[in-house]
């Protein structure tokens, strides 16, 4: 994979969610709404709950968003209420896609997302055409400027990580949802400086796209993310660098 960038870390080096960050705020209000909804106001018993309130600390949310949040995901507060919904398709090149989505208007979301599949070069596609490819993993990237590669997976490793593997200047640390704060707090204690560290939907295979194909895929993700009804978008996608360091 020499030279390409993963989706997952494509982001981080656009910085595009830095840009946006009043919808990055909207995305992540919602997401605690209905993590404090479905599984209790609590973050210490809720791991989507505590997952969604550090990513939102990340982003500098203010603490009374945070709390008002919760309160109306528990009810304690009138909220609107979120439809969750997976959608799956088809990019440029055969790309696989993966869309989860939270609206409180499913039939606009639906609509919306077909839209921009077929705006950008692709399709939306059958219940189940591209999950059997994904599986829900942690995920931290460390630059390998930032950690020793030994030291680095006797860390991970102890605190139960399943692999720490090389990806083109960068180290990633893969580990089971349920041992994702675990192996987070380890990093953390060690002082770990990790670019990436999420819950994520992890690709089986990687579709290697280049030229147009490559162009426009970026084109569509960027366009599937920035969409109000959409939470997070995961592909399989690997595009190369010199495709992003052309494009704006």
């Amino acid at each position: 994979m020499s030279g390409h960038s993963k989706w997952s870390t494509i982001k981080h080096k656009k910085g595009a969610a830095d840009a946006r960050r009043g919808k990055v705020f909207t995305k992540l209000i919602k997401e605690i709404t209905v993590a404090a909804r479905t599984g209790g106001g609590d973050p210490a018993g809720n791991p989507r709950l505590r997952q969604a309130i550090a990513a939102a600390k990340a982003e500098n949310m203010p603490k009374d968003n945070i709390e008002r949040a919760v309160k109306k995901g528990t009810g304690e507060l009138e909220g609107v209420s979120y439809e969750e919904s997976i959608y799956e398709g088809y990019g440029p090149g055969g790309a696989a896609i993966l869309v989860e989505s939270l609206t409180d208007n499913k039939n606009r979301a639906v609509s919306e997302i077909r839209h921009l599949f077929s705006k950008h070069g692709g399709s939306l596609g059958e219940n189940g055409c591209v999950a059997w490819m994904f599986s829900k993993k942690g995920y931290f990237v460390v630059s390998k400027a930032a950690a020793d590669e030994e030291k680095l997976m006797e860390i991970a490793l102890e605190a139960g990580a399943e692999d720490v593997r090389e990806d083109d200047g960068n180290f990633e640390v893969i580990a089971a949802p349920e041992d994702y704060d675990p192996v987070k707090a380890a990093l953390d204690e060690a002082a770990v400086i990790y670019d990436v560290g999420e819950i994520t939907m992890l690709p089986s295979t990687t579709a290697n796209l280049s030229g147009k194909d490559a162009e426009q895929m970026v084109r569509l993700m960027e366009a599937l993310e920035d969409c109000d009804d959409v939470q997070k978008v995961y592909t399989n996608a690997d595009i190369p660098d010199d495709v992003m360091n052309g494009m704006d």
